[in-house]
């Protein structure tokens, strides 16, 4: 993209109650560190999905969109195309917008995740269990299986696909040396939440990765870093899915 072009160009995030909001700060910098004078970022913050083909059609020159919380799986029905990483998860959190108002939602979560944690891995690190089974622990789910790592979800309902937190015992951590946690819980501004586990049972052999970056550290991340554990939010993640994004509205 030239720097400088008569045309405004607009960018946003659809989500709910999204004030706090990382995207809307890291482009608007970027717009202005990198002299991008004809570009500006907004939130627009939606109480139902319903409400989002009237931003595409009243917003004039929109670009580009982010996606969080919770539309990140509600968006699909609204898109002309899926690319086919973002098929194959199940959820968007980037949209293109042509023209002719044609919208192609990728993914861009698994990337920054991957990404984030790979320097973290090590042998022992063959088992990861995702907290919560919304549209963000999709991807999650995705880039472990392309780093060959297996994985099960944790949810506050149990089945035959998913363990409930009261069953997480020393012996499931033991196998499981990876924690993720994909919920919004501990979340600024309740700083105090964190998600119901035994966290005397995380060691030096655990990985703690906590997807939210405000509070920078979570009372999760805390609590397991008590324990010896190595632990990371959710910062990182965010850097290199919004760099991505970027590199796909401009390509």
């Amino acid at each position: 993209m030239k720097k400088k072009t008569k045309k405004q160009l607009k960018f946003g995030l659809i989500g709910q109650n999204i004030s706090y909001s990382f995207s809307k700060k890291y482009f608007n910098e970027k717009f202005e560190i990198g002299h991008f004078d004809n570009c500006e970022y907004k939130n627009y913050d939606i109480e139902n999905i319903k409400e989002f083909p009237k931003i595409i059609t009243e917003i004039k020159g929109l670009r580009g969109l982010n996606v969080t919380i919770p539309y990140k799986e509600e968006i699909i029905p609204y898109l002309d195309k899926l690319s086919k990483t973002a098929k194959k998860i199940g959820a968007v959190n980037c949209i293109t917008i042509s023209k002719k108002k044609k919208l192609k939602g990728y993914n861009t979560d698994y990337h920054g995740f991957k990404k984030s944690i790979q320097p973290l891995l090590k042998e022992h690190h063959k088992k990861a269990l995702i907290l919560g089974t919304g549209g963000a622990s999709k991807a999650i789910a995705y880039a472990l299986r392309s780093l060959k790592i297996e994985y099960d979800f944790v949810s506050r309902t149990a089945d035959e696909f998913q363990y409930k937190y009261e069953e997480l015992d020393a012996s499931i951590f033991e196998e499981y040396t990876i924690i993720i946690n994909t919920t919004p819980v501990g979340t600024h501004p309740n700083v105090d939440d964190c998600p119901n586990l035994d966290y005397s049972l995380f060691t030096k052999k655990h990985i703690a990765y906590d997807l939210i970056y405000n509070p920078e550290e979570t009372s999760f991340l805390r609590k397991a870093k008590a324990q010896g554990a190595v632990t990371k939010n959710g910062y990182e993640m965010l850097v290199l899915q919004a760099e991505k994004a970027w590199k796909i509205w401009n390509e």
